[in-house]
């Protein structure tokens, strides 16, 4: 038995999928099986397995300067340029990017951020974030009670209250609308009851909302039309900062170079990780606006230093991984090849949509979902888990890896580089895998009349 304590795993499950090796878009398990990778590792294999380049790029950083520190005024390039490239893609202005080392350590270093923020401009008050139903934004203390899964929050006694954490609507129409309630009355319902939230809260007492432009592990939600606009107006009226986690669907994920740019968002701050380095190290971003960093300034001048950083905070082996990886994208026109595949793999996908446990096929971009259901004409649910775990391993059965999300979705995200011939074997195996699970459904009687 391992000595391991497996992160996400059911700790009294035994079976474990071993794997050895990869290349481009499939892996290979202990016993040399090969699976098409439908979910890019976890949303984050952008360019595949074994890319030489960013191997050389990793190996020739290791040999010039294999560890350096970014702590008490000291620095190196290869941080210098990785930030000053991001600060001029992003949508925000007079961008200032602070290095860590994952999505939610991202996330954690914003919230101490705008604490740090509105504490310096004279608004102690202005502490409360929103965030959504269905949200995740990651599983560290103040990221994790920002999710808003079940099963991130049971058992960890998140500090909610102590963290003024404020929760809303999830944006999802198919789930959440009410009988005979058209998308545009569901987003002026959702949008109302927000604005109650703000109202009855005090919008002098929050500091921002954080929204992913599309969701990932909740079941890669995307939002009615109008939702951003009326949010984003709210908002703005409420001077309440927007804060996009695009930790999965920035750079390429969605066909655009980040999900605000595909959903139509203006941020004032941006979480990145994952693509950004296509994973081959760990790095994350966060971003914050100048007028941010400006009102900053003098308080960490009257504190001596800005007490928040990591050891591997813009680790240069990171930084050359990212760099190399944002040159990659802008060199092979990833974004906009990323865009046609997205195109074909919705195409492909809405064939499966005449299938009796198929509810809905929804996603952007190369990220998808399919959300199976008891009774289809009804949109009944499944009461537990089970059909979408089963089906994840009759995908696994069949060599593609897929995940299940949010109860009994199927997520989708493969690499960027996926062709549209592997694509139409992702459909080939994901067909096979639809109707073994059919037949379990029927086998324990679990669809609904």
């Amino acid at each position: 038995m391992s000595a391991m304590i497996y992160p996400t795993s059911n700790f009294a499950d035994e079976h474990k999928l071993c794997f050895e090796r990869a290349e481009g878009v499939y892996i290979y398990d202990s016993n040399d099986k090969k699976y098409l990778e439908g979910m890019s590792g976890l949303w984050c294999t952008a360019l595949g397995y074994g890319n030489q380049e960013l191997i050389d790029a990793i190996s020739d950083q290791l040999h010039t300067l294999s560890f350096s520190h970014l702590f008490g005024g000291k620095s190196h390039a290869p941080a210098e340029k990785l930030a000053n490239k991001l600060a001029k893609m992003v949508p925000v202005a007079d961008a200032h990017i602070f290095f860590g080392n994952s999505g939610s350590d991202a996330n954690d270093t914003h919230y101490k951020m705008l604490r740090y923020y509105f504490n310096a401009i004279g608004k102690p008050e202005k502490r409360k974030i929103i965030t959504r139903q269905r949200a995740y934004h990651g599983v560290t203390v103040a990221a994790g009670s920002l999710t808003s899964l079940p099963v991130n929050l049971t058992h960890f006694d998140a500090p909610l209250d102590a963290l003024h954490i404020l929760r809303t609507d999830a944006p999802h129409y198919y789930s959440g609308h009410q009988v005979g309630e058209s998308e545009t009355q569901f987003v002026d319902r959702i949008i109302g009851n927000l604005e109650k939230l703000i109202l009855e809260e005090g919008a002098d007492t929050i500091a921002a909302m954080i929204v992913e432009p599309i969701t990932g592990a909740s079941g890669v939600i995307v939002p009615p039309e109008g939702y951003y606009e009326k949010l984003q107006t709210l908002l703005r009226k409420h001077n309440i900062l927007i804060w996009a986690d695009e930790v999965i669907t920035g750079f390429g994920r969605t066909g655009n170079d980040f999900g605000c740019t595909t959903m139509g968002i203006k941020p004032d701050l941006m979480t990145f990780a994952k693509q950004l380095s296509s994973a081959y190290y760990p790095i994350s971003a966060s971003v914050i606006p100048g007028f941010m960093y400006d009102a900053m300034i003098e308080q960490t001048q009257a504190n001596g230093v800005f007490g928040h950083g990591y050891t591997y905070s813009g680790h240069p082996v990171a930084c050359a991984a990212a760099l190399k990886t944002l040159e990659i994208f802008e060199r092979d026109n990833l974004f906009e090849k990323a865009a046609v595949a997205g195109r074909y793999l919705h195409h492909k996908l809405s064939t499966l949509e005449t299938h009796p446990l198929v509810g809905e096929v929804r996603g952007e971009g190369l990220l998808a979902a399919i959300e199976l259901v008891a009774n289809k004409q009804k949109e009944s649910h499944f009461k537990d888990t089970k059909v979408g775990t089963f089906a994840q391993k009759a995908c696994e059965k069949h060599g593609l890896i897929v995940r299940a999300v949010a109860g009994n979705s199927l997520a989708l995200c493969p690499p960027l580089i996926i062709t549209h011939e592997q694509i139409d074997e992702i459909i080939d195996k994901l067909s096979l895998a639809l109707e073994d699970t059919l037949a379990f459904t029927k086998q324990h009687n679990l669809l609904k009349p």
